[in-house]
Order: structure tokens, then C-alpha cells, then sequence
């Protein structure tokens, strides 16, 4: 128990005292994480659609591969990056490998099968008749497009969620194409892992502290909005 509140302290002070390094690395947190999410979204919203609304051969085995990737482990990930932006590796050149910019990339592709998966499952849920008739009001494709995902606007709210958690709360993936390096790609799950490495058990709790609180934050304004949307 002493351990709890030594850390539980620990947070406070930090957040009392505005310890530079540790909003420097909450900052570079949210940054990669929200970048990611990003990506993911538009990479999942899209893929997901053609999906949802496109009959082809193999689309069965697609949305098998999206529901193995939701289950992704992330040192696979991070393996599979790191290969590909190595030095020596086919986008060496990019110059990426350790840089938050590999980051984003890697959690990326952690999240992009949760968004896909939740866009598959929101839009294959909508009523059969509702594209052909917009189609019959003189809709293009992008405004029916349009007009499909603000009806399952609160599914895809879900699935940004579901995909910003698993970003931000990922670590393996981050660690083997971040390097965990002060200053530059340490954020707050590398910073947690460090910590407990060194034994440092009070930091390791009050970093901890503070990464759910964002994670909590980032979810109460979405769930507000996504329960704003909700018809009463």
C-alpha cells in the first residue's frame, strides 16, 4: 500500500508542480497517439465501406484478415516495422527507425483493424434500402458516402475510441521502432516500463495515474459527443 501512495504522491506533485519532462512526454503521447488514430480512421473508414458495400471475390477472407488484425499482437507489429524501416530495410531511406514518426506508423497499424472492424460492423447494419435510396434522390457516391456515416455516426465514434486506447496504451510495438529514447520518442507507457525496470516504483504509479487520466479525458469528450448525438 505504501507503494500506491508514494506514487499516488508522486502524481501530485508532478501535476502540482508541472515537472517539465513528464508534460513534455504526455504531450509527445497524445501527439503520436492522436496522429495514429488519425490515420487509422480514415485508412478504417474507408477500407471498411468497400467492405461493408462491395461484393468481390476474396472479400470473405478480407474480413477475416481485419478480425485477426483486431487481435494484432503489437511486438509483431513493431517487429514487422522495424524491418521495414531499418537502415538497411526497404524504407531505410525514409529515415524513420527511432523517430516518433516510425511511432505513429506502428500504432497505426494497431489501430486501423479495430477502426476497420467497428466500420464494417456499423455500416453492414444499416438498413439494405437506405444507399439505393439516396442513390434514387440524386446522391453521388461521396454524398451518399456522406450521408451513410453520420446515420452510424455513433458506432464510429465507438471505433475511435476503441482505436485511440489501443494507440496510446500500446507498448511493445513502440519500444523496438522508438528506442524509448529521453527527449525524443519517450512516452508514457516507455517512460511506465522504465521506470519499473529501475525499480522506481513511485514514478512508474504516478505516470501511470496520468496516462489513464488522459485516456479517460479523450474518451468523456467523445462519449459526450456520441451521447449528444444519440436521438432521445
Amino acid at each position: 500500500m505504501e507503494l500506491i501512495w508514494d506514487g499516488l504522491r508522486e502524481a501530485f506533485r508532478i501535476l502540482g508542480t508541472g515537472d517539465r519532462d513528464v508534460w513534455e512526454i504526455a504531450i509527445r503521447s497524445l501527439l503520436v497517439s492522436g496522429s495514429a488514430t488519425a490515420i487509422a480512421l480514415i485508412f478504417g473508414v474507408a477500407v471498411g465501406a468497400t467492405l461493408a458495400f462491395r461484393r468481390f471475390p476474396g472479400r470473405n477472407l478480407a474480413v477475416v484478415l481485419v478480425n485477426t488484425g483486431m487481435g494484432l499482437p503489437p511486438v509483431v507489429v513493431g517487429l514487422a516495422v522495424a524491418i521495414l524501416l531499418w537502415r538497411s530495410g526497404p524504407l531505410g531511406q525514409l529515415g524513420l527507425i527511432y523517430t516518433p514518426g516510425a511511432m505513429v506508423v506502428a500504432q497505426a497499424v494497431i489501430a486501423a483493424p479495430l477502426v476497420t472492424g467497428f466500420t464494417v460492423a456499423a455500416l453492414g447494419a444499416l438498413p439494405p434500402r437506405l444507399r439505393p435510396q439516396l442513390y434514387a434522390l440524386g446522391a453521388s457516391r461521396l454524398q451518399m458516402l456522406w450521408l451513410v456515416l453520420q446515420e452510424a455516426r455513433m458506432p464510429l465514434l465507438a471505433a475511435l475510441m476503441a482505436g485511440f486506447g489501443a494507440a496510446i496504451s500500446e507498448i511493445g510495438a513502440s519500444l523496438m521502432v522508438g528506442g524509448n529514447l529521453s527527449g525524443e520518442t519517450r512516452v508514457l507507457t516507455t517512460a511506465v516500463a522504465l521506470a519499473v525496470q529501475r525499480g522506481e516504483f513511485a514514478p512508474a504509479i504516478a505516470l501511470s495515474i496520468i496516462l489513464l487520466t488522459l485516456i479517460f479525458l479523450v474518451n468523456l469528450v467523445l462519449t459526450g459527443v456520441q451521447q449528444r448525438e444519440r436521438p432521445s
